[in-house]
Parts: structure tokens; sequence; C-alpha cells
């Protein structure tokens, strides 16, 4: 069966804040179309729906903006139609709501500055728009890795890159993430900042790699995206198979003696990783 994903330029709510603040928005509808209703209540649903809907537009507000090569970016993937790639299976299922955005961008770009680093490997490129953050956050003798099994949205990627001020730090490899992680160990890469982002079910062979072979520095840092995946972690409702398999990654996480890490509810869920010091 052909997945159906959203038009283009019209995304639709896929993080816990974004749906709350849809179902809220759909259930004011229905309260204002039915007869009598207390005004009290009608009040307080409108600011419940205030408080939800505005907090990601305040976050993108009180942020630092975008450079304009994200901007770019960005638009490009809105406007590409990604029902095109559903028959795709080596990419698999691609839509716009992959791309990490505004507000997660500079996340990260905060964090390569923070922890200083000059390397930088990403699990799971999609259109390029964290890869390219990140980049810019490099120093100019810096460099990103980008791992992505799809080759025409590799392709996408790197037309983005290509017109970009600092699309040149980054380096993308095409094919099964696992196969260049191990290829990379192999040669003895090591990176300051981890970035994963990929299919879901693959995130705990991903992480279990990146810690024992090598590939993280000692004082080094992982970053693991759509870690409350729409919610269905903590939800009682039967759980999609991303849900289980992000649901599953967290337990073994937070139960693995080797790290420390911090859940932040940012979009889709962030974490950050770091290997335990000894003490």
């Amino acid at each position: 069966m052909t997945t159906v994903v959203s038009r283009p330029g019209s995304p639709r709510p896929v993080t816990p804040q974004s749906i709350l603040a849809a179902k809220l928005e759909e259930f004011a509808r229905r309260l204002d179309a039915a007869g009598r209703v207390d005004p009290a209540l009608k009040s307080e649903l409108r600011e419940l729906r205030e408080l939800a809907g505005g907090l990601d537009p305040y976050l993108s507000r009180c942020t630092t903006p975008e450079s304009a090569d994200l901007t770019r970016l960005a638009q490009r993937t809105e406007a590409q139609d990604w029902n095109r790639y559903a028959g795709d299976r080596t990419a698999g299922y691609l839509e716009q709501e992959m791309l990490s955005g505004h507000v997660e961008g500079q996340t990260l770009k905060m964090l390569v500055h923070a922890t200083r680093a000059t390397r930088v490997l990403e699990i799971g490129m999609f259109t390029g728009y964290s890869a390219l953050a990140m980049a810019e956050a490099l120093p100019s003798d810096g460099q990103l890795i980008a791992c992505e099994i799809g080759a025409e949205v590799a392709a996408f990627a790197e037309g983005c890159f290509a017109g970009s001020a600092s699309g040149h730090k980054i380096v993308v490899k095409v094919g099964p993430a696992q196969r260049t992680l191990d290829e990379l160990a192999a040669a003895g890469q090591r990176f300051d900042l981890v970035f994963i982002d990929a299919d879901k079910a693959g995130y705990l062979g991903y992480l279990t790699t990146v810690l024992d072979t090598g590939l993280l520095e000692p004082h080094g840092l992982v970053c693991v995206d759509n870690t409350l995946m729409q919610g269905q972690p903590w939800l009682p409702r039967e759980p999609t198979a991303n849900g289980a398999a992000i649901a599953d990654f967290n337990q073994a996480v937070a139960a693995d003696p080797r790290v420390e890490q911090v859940i932040i509810p940012l979009r889709d869920g962030l974490t950050l990783i770091r290997p335990s010091q000894p003490g």
C-alpha cells in the first residue's frame, strides 16, 4: 500500500506539543458548534488552546533567526512533493515533517559551539537542514560526515549544500548507516558530536556502535532525535512500531551505566547522552 504524506507546504502535527494544540483547536471548534455551553468553560478552553498553540511560535520568535541558506533549504523541502518518493523502499518513508527546523537547528548549532566540536557525525540526514545548521557552527577546517540511505534525497540535500556558505564542510555517505559506521570505525575516525535521526528501530544499534568502537571522543556528546515520538512512549494506547522502538531505546539508555542522559522536550524530543565519567 502506498503511503500518502502531507501536501507540499501543509505540514501535519507530529510532535506532542503540536498534536495537543491541534486537538484542543478541534475540540474548541466542536464546542463552539454545540448548543448552550457554559461561557466560563469556553473561556478556559480558549486559554488552554492559546497556551498550547502559542508555545512553538513563541520559541521561534525568541530564537536566533536561521541563516538565509537554511531558510532556502527549508523552503525547498516544504515545496517538494514527497509522495513521489513513497515507492522508494531504499529511502523509506519521507515527509516534510522530518525536517529538524529552526529551533532544533539552532539548538544543534549551540551544542556544536558549546562542545567546541570540529568533527560531527550525523546518522540520518534527510534534506540536510540539521547537517547544514551544525556545519555553520563548525570552524573553517571542521567536517561533518552525514549518513543517508536514500540516494535521491541525498542528492536533493547536496544540491542545497552546493549553493550554501558552509556546505563544503559536509561529506555525505550514501548507504546503510550501520555499514558506514563500521567503515568509519575501522578507519579510526573519531567525532566530538554525533546526531542520530534515522530509522528508529536502528537507534540502539547505532548508539552501541558509536560507544563501543571508539567513534565518540571521550569528551563527546550524542544527540538523539524523536525520543518523545508523538507521546507514544507514555500514552496508554498501543504504539506504532516506531513508538515501541523509541520506548525500548529510552529504557535501554536509562538502564545503561556507561552513560548519563537527559531528554529535552524540544519538538519531538531530543536526548543528550554522554559517557559517564569514572569516579
